[in-house]
């Protein structure tokens, strides 16, 4: 099995998973030696029969491994690309098996391996994407950023660009990565989210022969899809992707231009190693979604991929571009502007050069610090960290209090030192308003909220629960029914046919008003407690408003206060420089009177003495 896996063409793999097991006239069975499955319907009389790499139950899933996790986990530590498609896991239950039995034991075996096989030199990074109904696609580890869209490699081949990816270094860090974005998944879809695909993926890196000057790179990729829907057209949860892509492979269509498409015909027809786990739950009578399942994973059996070893050297490609991107500017400068070919092959290696440079591990690894700064920043505060919060407004506060108080003692100094204390002031306002929210109601409010959103859930949950619960019960009873009409020996028609069968009839009718009854019982009080919920973060709202506005409140108060004081000193000061300035004048003006008086005194004691006055010059002569 090894030997075929390092080889070129392989087939996609396929194991089913039949969650429960109907008997009687529609039934669902496995085959001999675990590797396929017999379906016989109402309808037809011959079983039909599927073949499949390995079939399993609910207690038996772990056999999986072996056979075809295994040696996919082998074959990505050897430098293949690998991914692994999840369908049918629609309920809860199933899913969360999934999780716990099939992806948790993926990602140990693939760091076990990666871990214990040198590989000093190594780089592990996860992502995550979710795909709505409609084809769009959103990065969950960072959904504000821009639109994702496939690129290409020169080296690597198809890759999502404008994705975000985390740095891991343990199977236990990449699942806890995981299970948080299914759980953000499901809070951004909301009543859609069991409608939403999924692809985690965790992409492996190491240098080959890293002593060199210029290393070569070994790159492998797994890609974890979980795929909504199912495989029948009216099916209420929408139509598998899977489905879509198969039918096109098979017509040999055009690919769609959705992004989640091109991934999954990569993933079966292109470079990669890929196998297909499809849990099928037979539903019983009136049910065409189990044999239209069990069809499509035989029709994904059928595809072959072709998967190669992806190894590069990242600093001779981005040299080799940069010297082709020379020499294609050197040859438009000298054939001039006519040539439209090298223009648009200028822009092509030009944004190749920057997919390249984009693959730098120390721009990923700073990439990802950014992501987990702001992941940690998000979540919500323990115990210690609300008693640090608390000393830093305690500290705050006392800060502000000195500022004001120095300010108001010393208003009169340099001007440029006022505007700096007054600039410092503001700078310690806002820093203990924004400590104040963050670290007060905040806090309760996104508690608060974030319990709403799971008491939702589990109330959308049990309510789903009990729809299914009750539909099995009634479904039971309905064949129950159909089995003793079937075994009474009475004639097809007649009073005493039709008696017993208003009698089944009316206790099935019983059956649904209680379950209806039950139901509506368990909307009511799930809404009162949702009523009470919303109360409470209504209540806490205010409270929370209330306190924001007693803060603006007080530090408005203090302004105003300081203000008032320095109005008052200007004050007083503006009243002693017109005091000083009164008594300056009027000794100004008792100065200007005594010199008046010894002016006039001056020009009398002249007059007295009578002095002559100068004759005209022409007298003289």
């Amino acid at each position: 099995m090894n030997a075929a896996l390092c080889e070129g063409a392989e087939r996609v793999r396929v194991g089913v998973v039949l969650t429960t097991v109907k008997e009687g006239k529609e039934c669902v069975y496995i085959g001999e030696e675990g590797r396929g499955v017999d379906y016989k319907s109402q309808k037809d009389e011959e079983a039909k029969s599927f073949s499949f790499d390995q079939v399993a139950t609910v207690d038996n899933i772990q056999s999986f491994h072996p056979e075809l996790l295994q040696p996919l986990t082998e074959s990505i530590s050897r430098g293949y690309n690998g991914a692994l498609l999840i369908c049918g896991a629609s309920t809860e239950k199933i899913s969360f098996l999934i999780d716990q039995s099939i992806i948790k034991q993926v990602l140990e075996n693939l760091f076990s391996h990666m871990l214990s096989q040198m590989k000093e030199e190594l780089f592990i990074s996860v992502s995550f994407i979710q795909f709505y109904p409609d084809g769009s696609a959103v990065d969950l580890l960072n959904p504000g950023r821009q639109t994702l869209k496939l690129v290409t490699h020169p080296a690597l081949g198809s890759l999502v660009g404008g994705l975000y990816e985390v740095c891991v270094c343990s199977a236990e860090e990449a699942f806890t990565l995981y299970e948080t974005c299914k759980e953000t998944l499901k809070a951004n879809a909301g009543s859609i989210s069991s409608r939403c695909s999924s692809l985690f993926s965790v992409a492996v890196e190491w240098k080959l022969l890293p002593e060199e000057v210029e290393p070569q790179v070994c790159c492998s990729r797994l890609q974890l899809f979980s795929l909504a829907g199912g495989a029948s057209q009216t099916d209420l949860r929408g139509v598998n992707p899977l489905m879509k892509v198969v039918d096109r492979i098979q017509c040999e269509a055009t690919t769609s231009d959705k992004l989640l498409h091109i991934l999954l015909n990569d993933a079966l027809t292109g470079n990669s190693r890929t196998v297909l786990i499809y849990c099928i739950q037979p539903q019983g009578l009136l049910d065409d979604e189990t044999p239209s399942a069990l069809a499509l994973a035989q029709k994904a059996r059928s595809l072959v991929t072709k998967a190669t070893a992806a190894r590069w050297c990242p600093r001779a490609t981005e040299q080799e571009i940069r010297d082709n991107i020379t020499a294609i500017r050197t040859r438009i400068m000298s054939q001039g502007e006519d040539e439209v070919h090298n223009t648009y092959r200028l822009a092509e290696l030009t944004q190749n050069l920057q997919i390249v440079k984009n693959q730098s591990w120390e721009k990923r690894r700073e990439e990802s610090k950014k992501i987990k700064g702001k992941t940690q920043s998000c979540r919500a505060p323990n115990s210690s960290d609300n008693s640090e919060g608390t000393d830093t407004i305690k500290y705050l506060q006392d800060q502000l209090k000195q500022e004001m108080e120095e300010h108001i003692r010393e208003g009169k100094g340099n001007v440029e030192k006022v505007q700096e204390r007054v600039a410092r002031i503001q700078e310690l306002r806002e820093a203990l308003r924004e400590e104040t929210l963050k670290n007060g109601a905040a806090t309760e409010k996104s508690d608060l909220c974030q319990q709403s959103q799971l008491e939702y859930n589990k109330a959308q949950e049990r309510r789903r629960q009990f729809k299914e619960d009750h539909g099995r019960l009634i479904q039971e009873e309905v064949e129950k029914m159909e089995r003793e009409l079937a075994q009474e020996q009475l004639p097809t028609e007649g009073p005493q046919r039709e008696l017993l069968v208003l009698t089944r009839e009316r206790h099935i009718l019983v059956l649904q008003m209680e379950a209806l009854r039950a139901e509506a019982q368990q909307a009511e009080t799930d809404l009162q407690n949702q009523y009470h919920r919303h109360q409470t973060e209504l209540h806490c709202l205010r409270e929370e408003s209330l306190q924001v506005f007693r803060v603006f409140h007080q530090v408005s108060e203090e302004q105003r206060k300081m203000s008032e004081g320095r109005y008052r000193s200007v004050l007083l000061e503006a009243v002693q420089d017109a005091v000083y300035l009164s008594a300056q004048n009027q000794q100004l003006q008792a100065d200007n009177k005594q010199l008046r008086k010894a002016l006039g005194e001056l020009k009398d004691t002249l007059a007295v003495r009578g002095d002559p006055k100068p004759e005209p010059l022409s007298q003289q002569q």
